[in-house]
């Protein structure tokens, strides 16, 4: 009978990691040119795969994620990736028409965010964890709301939920830049999955919330009629 019981168990783990593995942006960015799929293998992990700090933080900001892997899970590689830098692979164009004032986009598709400056430069990029399509806790859709809106809040290492998870709150938002709402830019301690999966929220890795915050974003102010950084949130071409 146990091992009937850890036969299904076994079904079961396999069935929701391909259900994850469907989801997650580096399973599916590995089918394009310039690109290869590394399989994870057991007792695998990111440091172990790319002992190059400089290497291994390319490898996860292509693949949205800095959560612990698996075996099983598929990874995408780049395949000049000991030349290669990380702004070689800003899903962002590295010069738009100059907006005359700092932006920040948010691509809930490419699971990133870009931060321009007033000249149209891009000036740093990362990975995103936006809105989950459904939300069981609150039995419904979560995504992050598209539009144009402007930073009106501004937290600290310390700031958390006042919502969730249900009923009290308390989840860690270190950095937390509120734009819409209940709606935030801010760090995730316990790191991106490589798919949409917050409550609406932008999740972020914490050292690029901590920049965004103190080194790039500008909270609303009298000298500047009360108007923070623009933030767009607008979402192309899904990788498929």
């Amino acid at each position: 009978m146990q091992a009937v019981w850890k036969g299904i168990l076994i079904i079961v783990s396999l069935a929701l990691s391909s259900e994850v593995q469907a989801k997650m942006y580096g399973s599916q960015l590995c089918k394009y040119p310039g690109f290869h799929c590394l399989r994870v293998k057991n007792g695998q992990t990111w440091r172990s795969l790319f002992p190059d700090d400089r290497e291994r933080d390319i490898v996860m900001r292509i693949n949205r994620m800095n959560t612990g892997i698996y075996a099983g899970i598929r990874l995408a590689v780049p395949d000049n990736l000991t030349e290669a830098n990380v702004m070689d692979f800003s899903p962002f164009p590295q010069h738009i028409e100059a907006p005359g004032e700092k932006v920040i986009v948010v691509d809930p598709a490419y699971l990133a965010w870009g931060a321009y400056d007033s000249q149209g430069m891009l000036v740093r990029w990362g990975p995103a964890s936006g809105g989950a399509d459904w939300c069981e806790d609150v039995d419904s859709p979560c995504r992050t709301h598209e539009g144009t809106y402007r930073i009106f809040s501004l937290g600290s290492s310390g700031c958390i939920s006042h919502k969730f998870p249900l009923p009290d709150g308390g989840a860690p938002m270190p950095y937390c830049m509120y734009f819409n709402n209940g709606q935030a830019l801010h760090g995730e301690p316990n790191g991106l999955p490589g798919y949409n999966a917050s409550h609406g929220c932008v999740r972020l890795y914490v050292n690029d919330a901590e920049w965004l915050r103190y080194d790039f974003v500008e909270g609303p102010v009298p000298d500047n009629d009360f108007r923070g950084t623009k933030i767009v949130i607008s979402s192309y071409e899904v990788v498929s």
